[in-house]
């Protein structure tokens, strides 16, 4: 059996996030303003020519593969992006600085966008903060760091959108939201598991310390439907 990391978009819209799936008995997707992410089984081969019949044109979808693709017809490539997927392999709970740490609501939705549409740690909508457990620290009544899950999937958790304001680095925020959701997680007996930029050499230095490992390349291809 395929291991659930493997094809992890597909699987948290089987389980965790299936309360939040569209799509027919083959092929499954988000709301656009939840995720723009799409997943089937890597098995079916009429997975994007289905998603082209459900979709309207100009729909943006993201879609998830340890392996590189071929471009499938009827759709454009927007912007591919080299991954890796980092699940936690070992942990030392430490007194993180929760003081400054907020549960961010749909009041926050507004200066959340703001914050990652400047940090671009992936995509975030209206509807994003659906996938819970938000968090953030605000300065001077402005969000400058959050952290949040997304992809809930069997034993497995993701935290998503760690990112902090450029004017905000190196005061530990990211570090202590990321000691937090780890809390949350494996007091839920699940795993915590990430995505990168294969780039990103400052977020994967910062995983690494914490106790995240590579666990497989993801690809991540931004497509529309034409």
């Amino acid at each position: 059996m395929e291991h659930p990391l493997n094809n992890p978009v597909y699987s948290a819209l089987l389980s965790g996030d299936a309360h939040l799936n569209k799509g027919n008995d083959k092929v499954k997707f988000f709301d656009k303003q939840v995720s723009p992410f799409v997943g089937f089984d890597e098995d079916y081969k009429n997975g994007f020519e289905d998603l082209h019949e459900l979709l309207p044109p100009g729909r943006k979808i993201l879609y998830a593969n340890p392996r590189q693709i071929k471009i499938p017809k009827n759709w454009e490539l927007l912007a591919y992006v080299e991954g890796r997927q980092f699940v936690l392999d070992s942990h030392e709970p430490q007194e993180a600085s929760v003081e400054k740490i907020v549960s961010l609501s749909k009041a926050n939705i507004e200066a959340m966008i703001q914050l990652t549409a400047l940090t671009r740690p992936g995509p975030f909508d209206e509807r994003t903060i659906e996938f819970g457990h938000y968090f953030g620290i605000f300065e001077a009544g402005n969000l400058v760091a959050m952290t949040g899950q997304r992809l809930h999937i069997s034993n497995f958790t993701e935290i998503s959108a760690v990112c902090t304001h450029p004017d905000h680095l190196g005061n530990g925020y990211a570090g202590a939201l990321l000691h937090q959701q780890i809390d949350l997680i494996l007091k839920t007996g699940k795993n915590p598991f990430l995505h990168v930029r294969a780039d990103n050499e400052r977020a994967i230095k910062l995983y690494e310390r914490i106790g995240f490992k590579v666990s497989r390349p993801m690809n991540f291809y931004f497509l529309k439907n034409e």
